[in-house]
């Protein structure tokens, strides 16, 4: 049982965040329409609720199919099992424009790896080095704070 059914969660934890939705709201309107703040609030619960109605079908269609990940086919099949069937194309369209994007972002990663000039092996080497170089200060560090010593950078005093 979610945190959401057993209402064991804030309220605010499981909810959109508000400007978010109110500025989706804003942008909806026509121009020169006003929404009363009662009927924001109301929108945002709508919109709450649905997504955890969703959620919940997707939920259930994953379980029956013995998987452990909420995929993205679950939320279409529950999309259609709940009656919104007409809203499936473009949820697929939306989807797949989302991985698109995510295909781009990890090329420009990728690209970035490339303008560094340096090869992985190289990258790893020097990742190495500075790993065993922050070692040895630590180590230092650590042998003569127990031995008592300090280091002239440490030192308090005139010599």
């Amino acid at each position: 049982m979610s945190d959401y059914e057993g209402g064991a969660a804030n309220e605010d934890d499981l909810s959109l965040p508000r400007a978010t939705v109110y500025k989706l709201i804003g942008e909806m309107l026509p121009e020169g329409t006003a929404c009363a703040k009662d009927t924001r609030e109301l929108l945002l619960d709508c919109c709450n609720e649905f997504i955890h109605l969703i959620a919940s079908e997707s939920n259930d269609i994953c379980e029956k199919e013995a998987k452990r990940t909420i995929a993205a086919e679950h939320v279409l099949v529950a999309l259609h099992e709940l009656g919104f069937g007409k809203y499936v194309a473009k949820v697929q369209e939306a989807y797949d424009e989302h991985r698109k994007q995510q295909t781009k972002d990890r090329g420009r990663k990728s690209t970035k790896l490339n303008q560094l000039g340096m090869s992985e092996e190289e990258l790893l080497r020097s990742q190495e080095l500075l790993f065993a170089q922050a070692r040895m200060r630590y180590q230092t560090q650590t042998t003569q704070s127990q031995s008592g010593t300090s280091t002239p950078a440490t030192t308090n005093g005139a010599q």
